[in-house]
């Protein structure tokens, strides 16, 4: 009688194709779709009166998937539980070990951090029993969200519009984007004045006011006037002093999950939603060509920037072999991040799982999406491994009377991790980089130079920016809410339930999502305490320490917020949501139009609802007209849900753009012009096919 084949089960299809093809014909591999078993959606599914005792059911439509592994298991004297390495992946370990009748203290556990040969073969040598902490942790989260979602969604049903959801996190991270909107309308600018001037040197010398008057050069319009009557063209300058540092400039650390979501966001132009479903799918197996199934990429879900000696190894021979040794100098332990405050560091950094696998060989194998995110992974995990930039940085402080004007240049010695990759960074968090200085001429102390001209510019201080969704992955990390996993699930669900919306990549609070933060601040204040909120991930944190009940933290927190339920069930009135008007009027009943906001988008709906129930689709004009029939540019939406342009007059009229148009017209021949972002500068240019007029956006 043939010995029974081992049993592995993973979550997903693609995983067991990948990991089917490693092993062969020796194991059979499964695939759960994910969890096999949940709190019932129709009901709490959680008995409070008993410590909080949660009640699992099989998810709808897994009972023949449940069946079939049973049968699988029975037929098997090994069945190893290969799910991810994270607190999910123990839970639905668990979950699974249950429904197989197989006790945890006997589980064979297996867990590994790259999908590859090697790792999979090192980790069934290495099966373990279910960690009951990790389950623990992750249960308690699960009825802790249970418990918010499942008692005050209700009260906004009943309080302000049925539908509505309030989560544990989500909420926390609604009222920052709310907190921000508050900010940036409240916001007035100041005005101020900047001072330049250009020295006679060869090349030419730019410099900047310094002091003595306003604060960093900022200066005041009557002190800016004084200083160019005091500082004429002409002016005799003083070379006051001219220093010269060499500098070096570390490359990035390889991604973590948030990293990854924030840089995709800013270069590759990816919703947070979008980079991890990419991801997930450069972690579980694609076809490669010549290779078969292939993962290409560690675990995704990470928060540390360790990496395995193993893969430094591979990266400097690479480095080496490629760019030369001196560019490998730096790579190694030396180059690893010290792990921040907080940072479990239960796994490495996402990384390429073969750097020899370069992007340019998997042309003919990923689609565009997942080559330029493949990509983005594979130079930055090579540059991190990469020598440092070299280079000079000189200041140069000139003397004018009583007013000191300050230059800055750079000059790169060795380029370094640069000739590979270089971090891009949001507008709000580019500060002055004395490294992207152009080289100063050769100047000495006490040299006289003339000022060849001076000139002043008006400025405006700024609001702090909407947040973008990298910038809010990115807060909402370093605050301590919701972990790598939680981040575009959070993101979703605010646009899905209309609390935010994206305008031009930056996020805004809709009036509903203003109106729930204004009550969950007034009647449970905790739920959107941040510092509330990133307490409770660390009592998490304690409960996979074994510091902790998971019990415990669901009684701690279950006192007051029972308490604080049935004073805001009392004390609450309707709540009406504020609506925006339009001049539009009903085509049926003539009462005005309001703007909505459905799944969606913005659409009009009657005032008059529920008696009238008329709705259409709300054209948003952009400005500018169409360069082939004169029609409205409006704004319109893809079927992935991206803005682009388009004619009104469509279908008739097919003009489509993804640049935004503008009021401006091209003065060579009179077209709209639209706003294009090339490289970091927005550029006006003419839409007219054939006409090619740009000029710089003001």
């Amino acid at each position: 009688m043939p010995k029974p084949k081992p049993l592995i089960i993973v979550e997903s299809p693609a995983k067991a194709k990948t990991i089917g093809r490693f092993l062969g014909s020796r194991y059979q591999v499964k695939a759960t779709m994910g969890h096999v078993r949940d709190l019932p959606k129709s009901q709490f599914g959680v008995d409070v009166e008993k410590e909080f005792e949660p009640r699992y059911i099989t998810i709808r439509g897994k009972g023949s998937l449940v069946k079939e592994l049973k049968d699988a298991a029975k037929k098997t004297d090994r069945v190893y539980l290969a799910t991810d390495p994270d607190r999910e992946g123990e839970a639905i370990a668990w979950h699974l070990s249950e429904t197989l009748g197989i006790l945890p203290s006997r589980a064979q556990r297996i867990e590994f951090h790259e999908i590859t040969k090697d790792a999979v073969t090192d980790a069934i040598r290495r099966a373990r029993p279910i960690n009951m902490n990790l389950v623990d942790a992750q249960q308690a989260r699960r009825v802790l969200d249970r418990v918010v979602g499942y008692q005050l969604s209700p009260l906004l049903w009943r309080k302000v519009r049925p539908g509505l959801s309030a989560g544990r996190v989500q909420s926390a991270a609604l009222k920052l984007i709310v907190d921000r909107e508050r900010e940036f309308k409240a916001f007035k600018p100041e005005e101020y004045y900047t001072v330049h001037l250009m020295a006679d040197s060869q090349p030419p010398l730019p410099a900047e006011y310094f002091g003595p008057w306003g604060e960093k050069g900022r200066v005041s319009q009557s002190e800016a006037l004084r200083i160019l009557e005091e500082v004429p063209s002409g002016a005799d300058i003083l070379v006051q002093s001219v220093k010269t540092r060499e500098r070096r400039r570390f490359p990035a650390a390889p991604f973590t999950t948030s990293t990854l979501q924030q840089e995709a966001s800013r270069r590759l132009g990816f919703s947070v939603k979008r980079t991890m479903a990419v991801a997930q799918q450069l972690y579980e197996g694609l076809e490669v060509k010549g290779e078969g199934n292939v993962g290409l990429v560690t675990y995704i879900r990470t928060d540390s920037t360790r990496v395995a000696d193993i893969a430094q190894a591979d990266a400097k021979t690479y480095i080496d072999a490629t760019y030369g040794s001196e560019y490998g100098k730096g790579s190694g332990p030396a180059r690893t991040e010290k792990a921040k405050p907080g940072v479990q560091d239960a796994h490495e950094a996402i990384r390429p799982t073969a750097v020899g696998r370069h992007p340019d060989t998997l042309k003919g194998s990923l689609s565009r999406d997942q080559l330029r995110l493949y990509r983005l992974i594979w130079e930055r995990f090579v540059a991190s491994q990469m020598a440092p930039m070299v280079y000079d940085a000189t200041t140069v402080d000139l003397m004018a009377g009583q007013h000191q004007f300050r230059a800055h240049g750079a000059l790169v010695k060795f380029a370094g991790f640069t000739v590979l990759y270089q971090e891009t960074r949001e507008e709000s968090d580019k500060s002055a980089d004395d490294a992207s200085g152009s080289p100063l001429p050769q100047l000495s102390e006490g040299q006289s130079l003339k000022a060849v001209q001076v000139d002043s510019s008006q400025h405006f201080t700024e609001p702090p920016p909407r947040f973008t969704e990298a910038s809010l992955v990115k807060t909402l990390e370093e605050l301590g809410v919701g972990r790598p996993s939680t981040y575009a699930p959070i993101i979703d669900t605010l646009l899905q339930r209309d609390y935010v919306r994206r305008e031009q990549k930056r996020l805004m609070p809709t009036d509903l999502g203003v109106v729930v933060v204004d009550l969950l601040q007034s009647y449970f204040p905790e739920i959107v305490d941040i510092s509330f909120t990133a307490a409770i991930e660390g009592r998490l944190d304690q409960v996979e320490e074994a510091e902790m009940s998971w019990r415990e933290v669901l009684r701690d927190f279950y006192g007051p917020f029972s308490q604080e339920l049935a004073r805001a069930d009392q004390d609450i009135e309707k709540v009406a949501v504020p609506v925006e008007a339009t001049d539009e009027k009903c085509a049926q009943c003539g009462k005005p139009m309001v703007v909505k906001y459905g799944r969606f988008g913005k659409f009009l709906a009657c005032s008059g609802y529920p008696e009238c129930k008329n709705t259409q689709p709300l054209v948003e004009k952009t400005g500018g007209a169409c360069p082939k029939c004169g029609s409205d540019l409006v704004v319109r939406r893809s079927k992935r849900g991206r803005t682009f342009y388009g004619c009104r007059a469509y279908p008739s009229c097919d003009f489509v753009t993804w640049w935004r148009p503008t009021e401006k017209n091209c003065p060579r021949c009179g077209s709209s012009m639209a706003l294009r972002r090339k490289g970091r500068q927005d550029t006006l240019v003419c839409l007219r096919e054939g006409c090619g007029f740009e000029e710089e956006a003001q």
